[in-house]
């Protein structure tokens, strides 16, 4: 399987080391070498944790596998997808 283009060899190369997917990397690497994206300026669409429903942070945390989620309230799902 060869590897997609990669346009910033070196911040993909330090996010990987950092654990991200390759994917992801290529994307973030590749949006930061294009001038004309702004991948920093995209993000905060979302709203803030605080007005998620109970149900959906448990469903974050269950989509990116924070463990005791089952257990965890409102304010400790925050803390724990904050500090994922």
């Amino acid at each position: 399987m060869s590897r997609p283009s990669i346009k910033n060899e070196k911040l993909y190369d330090d996010l990987r080391d950092d654990g991200m997917s390759k994917e992801k990397a290529a994307r973030i690497a590749n949006a930061k070498a294009n001038d004309d994206m702004n991948p920093s300026e995209k993000g905060g669409k979302a709203p803030p944790y605080e007005q998620w429903t109970k149900d959906d942070l448990y469903t974050r945390a269950q989509e990116i596998g924070i463990d005791g989620r089952s257990d965890m309230s409102k304010d400790e799902l925050i803390e724990a997808l904050r500090s994922h």
